[in-house]
């Protein structure tokens, strides 16, 4: 525990010398009442739960193949192998590994070709040209249906490949099999016998995800899709955010929900290794990446031909967009922009769920929330009527559906709640209204810097 305490002392001095001391002192007090929480414990799959996933594979006639894609360079024997060991346990077995090595010696050769397996295929790369080129090329060699990109220092859960497959084959008939999937993921420290900072993440948002690469690892796509898009080495250090992005373009992300193009695996299928060089361990060590993440995001902005600048957080690798002029002008998928209701100090409202759930409520309004979600943009099923403005050409809607005429207060862009009937159910009002807006085809986007106090 040493190495991972002596991370977030590194951290902290770092997150100190940008935000100041206030600042500092109300993160490490969030951390303090975090630490007090249930500890989380990864458990690797029983040996019945093996072979249940292996039965099934066969009996529902799963056929779809995965390609492995492993960018090496100079990687450790220990942490190839424990790579390699990782797939060869998988309970679906229809894969195989692209290492593509850009070594300068035959190190990782001489593992690969020590294990009597056909599924791994080594790919000698003649020069190191990053990680985008390199993945690139091992992206052009794979061979499977969809592909998963996997660091060479990192490994995944039995099950991850019998997750993504499952998911793959299930095929709805309303949107044919997703082009995407992610997993949820965690980290590990260098020797793997403790694991920690689980990432649950959510289905696809895209705000969320203009605002943090939320979806990184386990990250599996379609072979064409993804070789079509490629990784840009302009790009270096965010190259994968930078795929996401382009991906989630290309699939239609301005539409609700993606056509189910996009698919979400709420398990921990990837264990993300940190030592003293790793990202994970330490945000300054790469700080370029998250530059490059910020213009990842820019890029994605100058397509939409939105009117806005993405900009750093005070959270390292965590961005917002400034909009110029109205955001309703710029954001056509966008029909409501909501923000959070305190009550002494802590929110009470703001984003909801399509039934009503409150999200982060209770948190002090100084906290970040769990990965720092409870501060950063993000799309909404419902939002808060008490702090709520609607585009223009809704209100219309907005009136259908409330039953008053939409009315801003005065001096502020919000819906004036005093127009209500005394006694009306506000939550329930609220879902109503989002459903409508939602129905007719628009986005409603929380932003929790607006903030109002009741």
């Amino acid at each position: 525990m040493e190495k991972i305490k002596f991370a977030d002392l590194r951290k902290t001095v770092y997150y100190l010398k940008r935000n100041g001391l206030k600042k500092t002192l109300s993160a490490v007090r969030e951390r303090v009442d975090a630490s007090g929480q249930e500890p989380y414990l990864w458990e690797p799959l029983s040996q019945a739960e093996r072979e249940a996933q292996r039965r099934q594979a066969g009996d529902m006639g799963f056929s779809v193949t995965f390609s492995i894609v492993t960018p090496t360079y100079r990687t450790p024997e220990k942490y190839l192998r424990e790579l390699i060991e990782s797939l060869r346990n998988q309970t679906y077995d229809r894969w195989e590994l692209v290492l593509a090595d850009a070594t300068g010696d035959d190190s990782v050769k001489r593992v690969a070709e020590s294990y009597a397996d056909k599924r791994i295929r080594y790919k000698k790369l003649a020069q190191n040209g990053g990680i985008a080129e390199n993945t690139n090329a091992g992206l052009a060699a794979a061979r499977g249906d969809y592909i998963g990109l996997l660091d060479h220092d990192d490994v995944l859960t039995e099950n991850a490949l019998f997750e993504m497959a499952s998911e793959i084959e299930r095929r709805p008939g309303d949107g044919g099999a997703p082009l995407l999937l992610y997993s949820d993921e965690d980290k590990c420290n260098g020797e793997m016998t403790e694991y920690y900072d689980p990432n649950r993440k959510e289905d696809f948002n895209l705000d969320l995800l203009l605002s943090n690469n939320y979806i990184c690892h386990f990250l599996v796509m379609e072979r064409e899709l993804i070789q079509s898009l490629g990784l840009r080495g302009q790009y270096e250090g965010a190259q994968d955010y930078d795929l996401v992005l382009r991906a989630a373009e290309r699939l239609g992300a301005e539409k609700e929900p993606c056509a189910g193009r996009i698919r979400h695996i709420p398990l921990v299928l990837y264990h993300w290794r940190c030592h003293s060089s790793s990202t994970a361990a330490n945000p300054a060590s790469k700080r370029y990446a998250y530059e490059a993440g910020r213009r990842a995001v820019q890029e994605f902005v100058r397509g939409r031909q939105w009117k806005a600048r993405a900009v750093d957080t005070e959270h390292l690798g965590f961005y917002r967009l400034e909009y110029e002029g109205s955001l309703f002008e710029s954001r056509k998928d966008v029909g409501a922009v909501g923000g959070r209701i305190l009550r002494g100090g802590r929110v009470a409202g703001g984003r909801m769920s399509a039934e009503g759930r409150v999200f982060y409520e209770g948190l002090p309004a100084s906290y970040s929330g769990y990965l720092h979600r409870a501060v950063l943009p993000q799309d909404a099923e419902a939002l808060d009527l008490r702090n709520i403005q609607v585009a223009p050409p809704l209100w219309e809607i907005f009136a259908r559906a409330a039953g008053v005429t939409y009315r801003e207060l005065p001096d502020k862009h919000i819906f004036d709640v005093s127009l209500l009937p005394p006694g009306t159910d506000v939550t329930e009002l609220s879902i109503r209204v989002s459903l409508a807006l939602r129905k007719a085809g628009y986005r409603l986007l929380y932003l929790p810097e607006r903030s109002v106090e009741v």
